[in-house]
């Protein structure tokens, strides 16, 4: 019996990578007809074989290739854990959410503490701050590396800042040279967000392996995919327990989906409740809150506190969500992972081989720069329109959309000028004028794996053509 199924599984997988190759036929590029994107999935026939393989098991919860692909990522980036999500933004959430256990003793933040981050960056870097209610501190970037103004940061700093939490802009880490070191000076915790920037490397160190907490995407403009997902990093086995308590609902246990007793403590862990059944001392340590005597009783304090054993699977430490992933999706991201190193030197070259089709354009546009002692894994080529010029970014994007040449702008530009975050709790340094610079005059095209040179030669040429006619 076992043989005949595992026969019909891989008859199925044969059939599959058949199927693949007969439906996504590459087609030939027709310039100004064919879409030149500037993100998409890059998926072939093993990616859709371990798909496959993965639906058939019919455990539609993290398994197996959530296990695998958990190990793979960590041992790839270069840290001991990786805690698979269901997206890079509920990553950023776990990583700083996780920060608040009342566990983390003096290091825990609390409502009104300050985490020092950038406005010219994706929302969800900033909105775990402002959820945990938390206050962004924004400072300044720098123009061609659009990262972080490190020289900015002890004009920040004040009593209450605890955390920095900042993104790799467009794969090109910020200065983390500088930024470590303030962190450790002033014992702050530190946040990267790799979510674009999976497979960069600042002086021969993949970036994520800096900070305490890293976070990563995998969505399908990213540089693999599992459709939906992301992951939490970290070295720390603490932080990861905390990560993947606040993940699954906020239990304090570590049982894995379908698994029960793991750590054979289950039925032996105390709760303590008084006599109107509030729970005085939980799992996790000593109660803050010394019992309430009820009016006109005087019993003691031991007279009124009651022991009982309480399965450890429904004792919940902190309140948590539940932002966990699928092993489908895990295990399209095994296969993806195999081919990462190809996707990175793919970004790279696509990179290059566009700033050398557009570097004699530098008087009129500023080209991006790789922040020094950094090696980037692109997520895509940046391009500021210089002041002064004749036309707009909106002149220059609207021609190439004419010609079926995808854009994007900086995420949101300047966050706090955006509808969402008028308003909120913050504090910025400075006039924040390079983060305007790029909300008014910058935008990006694509270098991803998908893209020919024939593509990237056909975009340069647009922008040179528009440059020159105007």
């Amino acid at each position: 019996m076992s043989e005949s199924i595992d026969h019909l599984r891989d008859t199925i997988l044969r059939l599959a990578a058949d199927y693949h190759a007969a439906a996504f036929t590459p087609k030939p590029f027709i310039p100004g007809v064919t879409p030149v994107p500037v993100a998409g999935r890059c998926l072939d026939a093993a990616d859709l074989q371990h798909l496959i393989d993965a639906s058939l098991d019919l455990w539609l919860t993290a398994g197996r290739f959530a296990d695998q692909f958990e190990k793979d990522l960590a041992h790839f980036v270069g840290v001991r854990f990786a805690s698979l999500v269901n997206s890079g933004s509920s990553a950023n959430l776990l990583a700083l959410t996780a920060l608040t256990s009342p566990t983390l003793a003096d290091r825990q933040l609390k409502p009104g503490d300050e985490v020092t981050t950038i406005a010219a960056s994706f929302p969800t870097t900033v909105n775990p701050i402002l959820h945990n209610r938390l206050v962004p501190v924004f400072v300044d970037i720098l123009p061609g590396t659009w990262n972080i103004d490190a020289s900015q940061l002890e004009a920040a700093l004040s009593p209450r800042t605890r955390a920095v939490m900042i993104a790799h802009t467009l794969g090109n880490p910020f200065d983390l040279d500088a930024v470590t070191t303030f962190c450790k000076k002033h014992h702050l915790w530190l946040i990267e967000d790799a979510c674009d920037a999976l497979g960069s490397t600042y002086a021969n160190k993949n970036v994520g392996t800096f900070g305490e907490l890293a976070t990563c995407s995998f969505y399908p403009a990213h540089h693999i995919t599992t459709g939906e997902g992301g992951a939490v990093m970290t070295s720390d086995p603490k932080l990861k327990k905390l990560v993947e308590s606040f993940r699954d609902w906020g239990r304090n246990c570590w049982c894995e989906p379908g698994k029960d007793n793991t750590c054979g403590k289950r039925f032996d862990s105390k709760l303590a409740f008084d006599d109107q059944g509030r729970d005085r001392k939980g799992a996790t340590g000593t109660d803050p809150h010394p019992p309430s005597l009820p009016h006109g009783r005087s019993l003691t304090v031991a007279a009124l506190i009651h022991t009982c054993n309480y399965d450890h699977k429904y004792i919940y430490s902190h309140i948590g969500y539940n932002l966990k992933a699928t092993d489908m999706q895990a295990a399209v991201g095994v296969s993806q992972l195999r081919k990462l190193p190809t996707f990175i030197e793919k970004r790279q070259s696509n990179f290059h081989y566009l700033h050398q089709s557009l570097s004699d354009l530098s008087e009129f546009l500023i080209l991006p720069q790789a922040t020094p002692n950094s090696l980037p894994s692109w997520f895509g080529f940046p391009i500021c329109i210089r002041e002064g010029m004749p036309f707009t970014r909106e002149n220059l994007i609207r021609h190439l959309n004419k010609y079926q040449i995808g854009t994007r702008l900086l995420f949101g530009g300047n966050l706090l000028r955006q509808p969402a975050y008028l308003g909120i709790p913050h504090r910025q340094i400075g006039d924040l004028k390079n983060t305007d610079l790029v909300m008014r005059q910058l935008f990006w095209i694509g270098v991803f794996p998908g893209l020919t040179h024939e593509m990237l030669d056909f975009t340069a040429a647009q922008i040179r053509t528009f440059i020159k006619n105007h």
